[in-house]
């Protein structure tokens, strides 16, 4: 029986994608194990995987999650340090005695979770395959794309474009995000891994055998020296037919009047005023009828309506839910407001809707880059936008089809992706060379 460890920070968004491969492993006779957060035993556990809980100490990132969020260059130098590598000698630990307990074949991580660089101890021999799995925009560094991080997007011309990401680089590295590489030095020598040695911080992912993107090329910025070892499988979570029941007024959704859906998702959703209630205002003025459907990320209702207290949407025009069956949403749906969480960007894009995303903390100022290359969608550059910026934005994508026409491309690109069938196809072949090489 071959077997695997899959490694998670502990948030909903890295886990998920996550037990989707875990359930395909499963599926074919594998033996599985996850090691994250306790919050997710049980959606582990259901999965038919067994649970391996992060220690206490490592066991953070909700409880950071949920505090003040960082944003802008402090959203990476003291915050990728605080979340990701503070607890990462640690979860390397418990890696290694995950592994010299019981001997396994791949080692599965998501991009945060660097405790993965304790493997470095062991010979190449004797260490498992390791593959990365891409649940945020991809951060290698690149001469054809500016450092991760800044929210910069690629020229359009080959060479002015290179000259100013090695510039741009140069400085990343060397000043603007020098606490960040100083940092991810401490934690690499903690755990006994290479040093960056002048490398963006990034980097430390090339160390995978396989670095596996959860998108498809259209949605990522083009490396002409990507390693060899890049592959894409499009996203692993997709929208599939829900067993939540449609509200009564999905009915009359699409028929007469453009429908814009708005959500802050279901981690930067305590306050409301943030992009719910600006979109709100800004759609409720408008001299063209629109339907406004709102989802609270699992919030109360009464939440919501506290946070819309003076607003006047033309009556029937406002629809609200917890959660509704994206399913039958989003193939209505002509323009998603988002604060730009991956895994529901990817969910509009599937159906060709068009994005205005918010978002400058954590990893949303680089995918809202990614939004704003694509041309499926408008950043907007801010978590707190104001009432005039969501209208304009919202009024220019339903009067220019153009950015409709790039999100449907990219849908068109998710479909035919090989998702998590392929993506396990390409683990199980390397573990097959791997064997008849005799090698771990």
């Amino acid at each position: 029986m071959s077997t695997a460890v899959i490694c998670s920070m502990p948030a909903e968004g890295h886990v998920r994608p996550l037990l989707v491969v875990a359930a395909e492993l499963h599926a074919r006779g594998w033996r599985v194990r996850m090691l994250t957060g306790a919050r997710y035993a049980p959606m582990v556990r259901a999965a038919g995987v067994d649970f391996v809980p992060l220690p206490p100490a490592a066991d953070t990132l909700d409880e950071l999650g949920a505090g003040d969020r960082k944003r802008g260059r402090d959203a990476i130098n003291s915050g990728v340090e605080q979340a990701f590598f503070a607890p990462a000698p640690l979860a390397g630990q418990t890696l290694l005695a995950m592994l010299e307990e019981e001997p396994t074949d791949v080692v599965l991580h998501e991009p945060t979770f660097v405790g993965v660089q304790a493997l470095h101890r062991l010979a190449p021999e004797q260490r498992p395959f390791v593959a990365m799995c891409g649940i945020i925009p991809l951060g290698l560094s690149s001469r054809d794309t500016p450092p991760y991080g800044l929210g910069i997007t690629p020229l359009r011309r080959t060479l002015p474009n290179r000259l100013r990401n090695a510039v741009l680089t140069a400085v990343a590295t060397r000043v603007v995000l020098r606490p960040v590489h100083r940092a991810a030095d401490r934690m690499l020598a903690g755990m006994g891994a290479p040093a960056l040695r002048g490398r963006f911080f990034m980097d430390i992912l090339r160390s995978a055998d396989l670095i596996a993107q959860f998108t498809v090329p259209a949605f990522e910025f083009p490396r002409s020296d990507a390693p060899e070892s890049l592959r894409y499988y499009g996203p692993m979570t997709r929208v599939e037919q829900s067993g939540l029941e449609a509200p009564p007024w999905f009915a009359e959704l699409g028929k007469h009047r453009p429908v814009v859906h708005v959500t802050q998702g279901t981690v930067a959703n305590t306050d409301f005023g943030e992009l719910v209630r600006p979109t709100v205002e800004a759609l409720s003025d408008l001299d063209v009828d629109i339907d406004i459907v709102v989802t609270t990320g699992g919030r109360p209702v009464a939440a919501l309506t506290e946070a819309l207290v003076g607003l006047a949407p033309q009556p029937g025009r406002l629809h609200v839910g917890e959660f509704l069956p994206y399913d039958k949403l989003l193939p209505l749906t002509d323009v998603l407001v988002t604060n730009g969480g991956y895994g529901g960007l990817h969910h509009a894009l599937q159906h060709g809707v068009p994005v205005v995303v918010a978002g400058d903390s954590e990893d949303k100022v680089e995918t809202s880059a990614r939004v704003a290359w694509s041309g499926a969608g408008i950043r907007l550059g801010t978590s707190t936008p104001t009432v005039a910026q969501v209208r304009a934005a919202v009024q220019r994508i339903l009067g220019d089809p153009s950015y409709a026409r790039a999100s449907r491309a990219i849908g068109d690109a998710i479909a035919t992706s090989p998702g998590p069938v392929g993506f396990v196809d390409d683990v199980e072949e390397q573990v097959r060379r791997r064997q008849a090489a005799g090698v771990a």
